[in-house]
């Protein structure tokens, strides 16, 4: 069995979950389990009808509310975070799964809806095996040290401050 590691996606920029995403896609089509908890999100995306397709090998949950956090997370927020935490370690645990994406676990840390190091706890109950994938903007350093691979996505440009919105298939 091999060694899994430690990968983070972070930055300002686009493309952090598609990363994270395009990994699972690949572990699906080699054949590994994988499951994704997306913190924070609580959203309708068109990847989640995609993952359907790979129901067999893919297991995605969701544990935000309807939008996204622009302001001060409520007491439910944080509840639901930590209910994703929780059923995060006990994927690690379960033996079940090769990859475990923890999509916008970084936010989630950012907005203290669990700390770091709860989430680092998390990370570090995990069998050896088994690879992680922590997304989202403000890694925090302790994170950041402990991984075994860091990408910073850094916006340039990006089409939304032109007023374009997020396009279905594209962006959500």
């Amino acid at each position: 069995m091999e060694k899994g590691y430690i990968q983070v996606y972070t930055g300002n920029g686009k493309g952090k979950t598609t990363a994270a995403f395009g990994v699972a896609l690949r572990a699906a089509g080699a054949g590994m389990k994988i499951f994704i908890a997306q913190f924070v999100k609580g959203m309708e995306y068109s990847e989640l009808e995609a993952f359907k397709r790979f129901d067999d090998c893919v297991k995605i949950k969701q544990y935000g509310q309807g939008c996204f956090i622009i302001k001060k997370p409520t007491l439910q927020d944080k509840e639901k975070a930590q209910q994703g935490l929780k059923e995060v370690k006990q994927a690690l645990s379960s033996g079940y799964y090769d990859i475990i994406i923890l999509d916008e676990a970084n936010i989630a840390v950012y907005y203290d809806l669990f700390t770091i190091n709860e989430l680092l706890e998390v990370i570090d109950s995990r069998d050896f095996s088994v690879e992680i994938i922590v997304t989202g903007r403000y890694a925090h350093e302790k994170l950041i040290d402990k991984a075994d691979l860091v990408t910073e996505m850094r916006e340039i440009k990006h089409y939304y401050t032109k007023g374009i919105e997020a396009r279905t298939g594209i962006e959500k």
